[in-house]
């Protein structure tokens, strides 16, 4: 983005048009070409320069060739103003794409669409360096690495093995010992040892076919001398930018002289023992007896056990067998008789009590040393400390199987749990119950992420004191958690447990005042090998109950209903799917219902109203269509195809000479929030060539105390291009005017609801006039719907309503039907005697 314009020798006219076309960039001022040099030097920012050629013409001159000169290189833009014909002697100057030439007097359009299309060059110049540097970045990593790495790729997947593209990096040339130019004619697969070759091309094939996510394996690559390098390699795929290309990455490490090292220590166990007595841990030898009496154990007994040789060796103050955790002592006893008599290794993990009372574990592996007669002369080996190793994998363990934040079992584990269960063939009854609490969802949008965690940990807390070895508490999804019942007798157990979750959350919740819904499901024969079927079938459950609250949660069982539902569900998310596939669009179209200016009594717009009808079935009502269309975000793409509809039914009204009928579209909040909206619909206007001016985006009330501050500022960006915003249902949703007037919106829509009880409350009675005069002190118009008599529209018009709309005008009309209303010859007289 620019950050600073430097005006040259402009006359104050120029200067307040380039002010006011500059908006937030800083503007600096020069009355000649010393000063405007100088700047240039105090102001390394200045991005652009606009001189008045016309003034001193001889030293304007030399200051553009001295910037020319100094800043050829840098991504300077000069705009000259002057007549063209003062410029021709020196035409060969303004050649150069560093200069522009603008004509006085200024145009502010003109200087305007300059300087957006310089900022567009300057944000461009700006990515190419960005890519530069992150390009560097990777020749350095990938040419200097201490690591050998290839990249590999193939354009087709069934080509063989070792024969796709790649490349390699020096360090993988000095591994192999072979050009890359050698490695591309010949594969790598042979240049790979025989007997490690199957191997990995089984690891290869699972890699290709996804039931890796990478792999690590020592391999062994044949130099061009016949010697052999061994390597560890670890492969991961890469997503290529063309899907048809399998793309993957190989790190290689030289591990010759640790393999190297390894083959010396399995040749002599006594070399071995002196080798790992320098690790931490401690190596010993010992006689095979119940009391493992030491005969020697190396220094680092004492940061291992905390007691010192002297203090082990012949049992002075200590055994070893004291040592080791008592419930581990038989089962090592054990595992040494066996290696004994079948002359193997031992090697066992378990724990010790250190002097200082602290329990350590330990691995060790031993071997028998024997006589030649055959008796077990002693016993050698090392014992290393894997404390750390064993916190982390039961710290992994239990990542795996909780949630981190609640500390609550997961879904993972509660359908392992489900399945052990299945497998065990249990004949007692067990149920499902699900705490839905989808509604800190929004909770969080209005006070934050950590608002609704720290929610979700005090109920999880709150919740824990229920659970026992047959009742298991876990979290399934961000806001939903699940009680597991592993057996209880009667129902009746069941809905004692509902009713103490229900407690629990009454007394959590009462002061946030949130929402939430209970669903059961009981697990039988039929329905128990499908988990997530289950745990699906739980959640509209839930969902149910959350659909009924109304201050109290309703416990809702899934049952056929919810069956009938899911499947409706299912059918409606397909059709909808097929429409924005391009497959069924015609199944979704639009009926617009007139609006009613009461002043003109003539129709002034029409609402867009989506209608569903599929083939072989009846007009699907919004109210149904809509609400899955959202949850299934099919209402993005969906939306689009409206507005497209909507605005094509525009350009017809154009086309039949009606030029100030407004079309109102209804905007779902995911549409709103959706990054791009606001531009998406500018671009289509333009496209289209619609008026803005006849389009109005309606969004319902309660959008707003969600996300007020983005969608306001989308809201701003519309307007500001002409788009008029209402708010739908207004007075049913936020229920506030307290931010109201910081809403950029042009028209408020009573929410229908106030205009059915003008049926039976006198004006004394009915608020909907005090909303009528609070929108308009906010200077807003105000729109009722869902006008179907008489009386309502006489109240209305008595308290001075705007616009009106409802079936005592007209239904919703086809497109055709609509054209031909508001293009009739008496269209000025169709409700006139409404108005009488």
């Amino acid at each position: 983005m620019l950050a600073q314009l430097l005006a040259v020798q402009l006359n104050q006219k120029d200067l307040s048009v380039v002010r006011n076309v500059a908006g937030n960039m800083q503007v600096l001022t020069a009355g000649n070409s010393s000063e405007a040099l100088h700047l240039m030097e105090m102001h390394a920012s200045i991005d652009m320069v606009l001189i008045d050629i016309e003034r001193s013409y001889l030293q304007s001159l030399q200051l553009l060739h001295t910037l020319v000169y100094r800043y050829q290189q840098e991504p300077l833009r000069i705009i000259v103003l002057g007549e063209k014909q003062l410029l021709q002697q020196k035409k060969r100057v303004f050649d150069l794409d560093l200069i522009t030439v603008l004509n006085k007097p200024i145009q502010e359009k003109q200087l305007r669409g300059l300087l957006e299309l310089e900022v567009v060059k300057q944000d461009s110049y700006s990515e190419q360096q960005n890519v530069l540097e992150k390009a560097h970045l990777f020749n350095a990593i990938f040419y200097q690495a201490p690591i050998g790495i290839s990249i590999s790729y193939r354009v087709d997947l069934g080509v063989e093995p070792g024969k796709e593209r790649f490349v390699g990096n020096p360090m993988y040339e000095k591994i192999t010992g072979r050009s890359m130019e050698e490695i591309l004619r010949i594969g790598w697969t042979a240049i790979t040892h025989p007997d490690d070759l199957p191997r990995e091309l089984e690891y290869f094939k699972r890699l290709k076919r996804g039931e890796l996510e990478s792999y690590t394996l020592e391999k062994r690559f044949i130099r061009p001398d016949g010697s052999i390098v061994w390597v560890e390699m670890t492969v991961a795929p890469l997503q290529a930018r063309d899907s048809r290309l399998f793309a993957h990455i190989s790190l290689f490490q030289d591990i010759t002289k640790r393999k190297e090292a390894e083959r010396l220590l399995a040749e002599s166990e006594r070399s071995k023992s002196a080798l790992l007595s320098h690790l931490p841990g401690m190596a010993y030898r010992c006689l095979y007896d119940t009391h493992w009496t030491m005969l020697f154990v190396s220094a680092g007994c004492e940061s291992l056990t905390g007691y010192t040789p002297d203090q082990l060796i012949h049992n002075r103050d200590i055994s070893y067998n004291d040592i080791i955790v008592i419930s581990y002592r038989q089962k090592i006893f054990s595992e040494w008789s066996w290696a004994v008599q079948e002359n193997k290794p031992f090697v066992l993990e378990y724990e010790i009590l250190t002097a200082q009372g602290t329990r350590k574990w330990v691995w060790e592996m031993g071997q028998a040393v024997y006589t030649d007669g055959g008796d077990v002369e002693a016993l050698e080996g090392i014992i290393l400390d894997i404390t750390n190793r064993k916190q982390m994998e039961q710290n992994l363990a239990f990542r795996d199987a909780h949630d981190l934040w609640t500390g609550l079992y997961n879904r993972r584990y509660l359908e392992q749990l489900l399945l052990q269960d299945i497998k065990a063939k249990k004949s007692t009854k067990r149920a499902l119950v699900s705490i839905n609490l989808g509604a800190l969802n929004a909770k969080s949008m209005a006070y934050g992420y950590q608002y609704s965690q720290d929610i979700m940990k005090k109920v999880a807390e709150g919740l824990l004191i229920l659970c026992n070895k047959l009742v298991v508490l876990s979290i399934t999804h961000e806001y939903q958690l699940v009680f597991y019942l592993r057996s209880y007798h009667e129902r009746q157990n069941l809905l004692m447990l509902c009713k103490k979750i229900e407690s629990t959350l009454e007394h959590l919740l009462v002061l946030e005042r949130i929402p939430y819904g209970l669903g059961v499901l009981e697990i039988n024969d039929s329905n128990q090998d499908a988990i997530d079927q289950l745990l699906r079938n739980l959640l509209v459950a839930s969902q149910r109950s959350v659909a009924l609250y109304d201050g109290e949660a309703k416990l809702c069982f899934f049952d056929e209903s919810m069956e009938t539902e899911i499947l409706w569900e299912a059918k409606l998310t397909e059709i909808l799917a097929s429409i924005v596939s391009g497959r069924n669009q015609e199944s979704l179209f639009l009926q617009y219902q007139p609006i009613v200016d009461m002043r003109t009594r003539r129709i002034c717009g029409f609402e867009a109203l989506a209608r569903l009808k599929c083939k072989d079935m009846e007009m699907i009502p919004p109210l149904q269509f809509i609400p899955i269309a959202e949850k299934t975000k099919l209402i993005i793409p969906l939306g689009n195809l409206i507005i497209r509809q909507a605005f094509q039914f525009l350009k017809q009204l154009e086309d039949q000479h009606v030029m100030d009928c407004t079309v109102s579209i209804n905007i779902s909040a995911l549409q709103v929030i959706k990054e791009g909206f606001a531009e998406h619909v500018i671009r289509l206007m333009h496209s289209m060539d619609v008026n803005p001016s006849c389009i109005c985006l309606e969004l319902t009330e309660s959008i707003f105390a969600s996300n007020f501050q983005e969608i306001n500022r989308v809201l701003k960006t519309l307007r500001s291009k002409g788009v008029k915003i209402s708010v739908d249902d207004f007075g049913s949703g936020y229920s506030s005017l307290s931010r109201e007037r910081e809403l950029y919106v042009d028209e408020l829509k009573i929410d229908k609801s106030f205009i059915d009880k003008l049926l039976f409350l006198s004006d004394d009675q009915a608020i909907t006039g005090d909303i009528i005069s609070m929108a308009h002190k906010l200077g807003h118009n105000v729109v009722a719907e869902g006008i179907e008599h008489q009386r309502q529209f006489d109240y209305l018009k008595r308290n001075n309503c705007d616009k009106a709309q409802g079936f005592l005008f007209s239904k919703p009309l086809d497109a055709t039907d609509a054209i031909a209303l508001v293009a009739r010859n008496d269209a000025h007289r169709l409700f006139e005697n409404l108005f009488e």
